[in-house]
């Protein structure tokens, strides 16, 4: 909540300190943070002006609810402290304060809670073990089962929007203990027939969660070919689901990825890959054996003869890749979201419009009008690239490219690994 007061030398009324307030902001500080446009969009509420005149000075107060984040309502907030017009009257605004609706709320919470807790009688009140104990014995659930071939499943399976797809009854179990009950088991590398079945015809939201070993590389393969997975998450590399804390378990969920993100990585794993190529699973190489290392020696030594091509292209179906000229600004954002999941959106002028997840990419570039380029942690695929022409965008910049088959002439690709040296 934005908080400001008003004092005009002159009379006025409450609509044209309104008028004054959209008229001297619009166009400063860009389409995106327009106060019209985020009205319309919802992210500012109602202003709200009350003014009061007395020898011949209107005094008053402006209350505006936002829902951005912090720099984009300072921002805002700012910008207000540069009307100084209203009517033909000289005015003077000034921001009083910036308060977190939330914060507020919480500590409210808190206060009543403290004043519960005091009216309770001693010998009524339990600690906190002990109420723990009775929620979980009042809740205490058992292994489902699900399909023809009885899978291991969690009893929320039918009623949640979205279903979790985990390797075994272990892995059921495990997430159980912390509260996901939306699961079923596959109960090994072949996918049942219910499962897949489930998957086309349920329309809920499909997530993979699978362990950080071959097993679970095996099992997004045949999910791919056989059922239809929505997202991907995957336990930390060399670990599985059914010994992962709590703090793992929802951690490894929120940092899903799109199912066509990760079967791409998995197939970039597989192929042969420069140095430093990154993968989805942070695989650590085995060390060369010494005959290898001989080799590889030989190899580098006979390279050396050979003056390497300015940008190693990269095999799409019948065209290769060059590396364009990319802008510093670009360049700069690499390290900062490498090995991190996350996707920067830039316009024209090359300013960071929104930072998001690599998972909700498409969803964020269908809400945003003036993108022109994407830094992203992520796989570049067909999907996002007509995304990036309807959008009109210049360039796209992921972890790792996967088949192209067409693309605009005016879209530029390139990969972290272009800019390595």
């Amino acid at each position: 909540m934005i908080r400001a007061k008003i004092e005009i030398e002159g009379v006025v009324d409450k609509p044209d300190v309104v008028g004054a307030i959209f008229g001297q902001t619009e166009g400063l500080l860009g389409e995106d943070l327009d106060l019209r446009e985020l009205q319309r969009t919802g992210r500012v509420g109602r202003i709200q002006i009350a003014v009061k005149s007395e020898g011949g000075m209107s005094k008053g107060e402006i209350v505006i609810p936002v829902s951005l984040n912090k720099t984009a309502t300072a921002m805002l907030a700012a910008s207000l402290e540069t009307v100084d017009r209203v009517g033909p009257c000289t005015a003077k605004v000034t921001l009083e304060k910036l308060e977190d609706i939330r914060g507020a709320k919480r500590r409210r919470v808190v206060s009543r809670a403290i004043s519960i807790l005091k009216g309770w009688e001693e010998e009524i009140a339990p600690g906190t073990e002990e109420i723990t104990s009775a929620v979980t014995a009042g809740k205490k659930k058992t292994v489902a089962k699900f399909g023809p071939e009885n899978l291991p499943a969690g009893p929320e399976l039918t009623e949640s929007d979205e279903i979790i797809i985990v390797e075994g009854r272990a892995d059921v179990i495990n997430l159980m203990k912390s509260g996901i009950e939306n699961t079923v088991a596959v109960e090994g590398t072949h996918v049942p027939k219910s499962v897949s079945e489930l998957t086309r015809k349920s329309g809920k939201t499909i997530v993979a969660f699978l362990d950080g070993d071959r097993g679970g590389d095996l099992i997004l393969r045949e999910l791919m070919q056989v059922a239809k997975v929505d997202y991907i998450a995957r336990a930390p590399e060399g670990k599985e689901v059914e010994e992962l804390a709590r703090p793992e378990l929802l951690k490894a969920l929120q940092t899903k990825i799109p199912a066509e993100q990760a079967l791409a990585l998995v197939s970039d794993s597989k192929a042969a890959a420069p140095p430093k190529k990154r993968s989805f699973f942070r695989r650590s190489p085995r060390p060369p054996r010494k005959e290898e290392s001989r080799k590889e020696e030989v190899h580098r030594t006979e390279e050396k003869k050979v003056e390497p091509p300015k940008a190693p292209p990269r095999p799409n179906r019948g065209h290769q890749r060059a590396v364009p000229q990319v802008d510093q600004v670009f360049l700069a954002k690499i390290p900062q979201i490498k090995e991190s999941f996350k996707a920067v959106l830039f316009n024209k002028n090359r300013e960071v419009l929104v930072e998001c997840g690599v998972a909700d990419l498409a969803k964020t570039l269908e809400s945003q009008s003036s993108v022109d380029a994407v830094v992203f942690d992520g796989v570049v695929t067909q999907r996002l690239v007509d995304m990036a022409a309807t959008k009109q965008m210049r360039l796209i910049i992921g972890a790792a490219v996967a088949d192209i088959e067409s693309k605009p002439a005016s879209l530029q690709i390139a990969t972290f690994g272009d800019f390595e040296h």
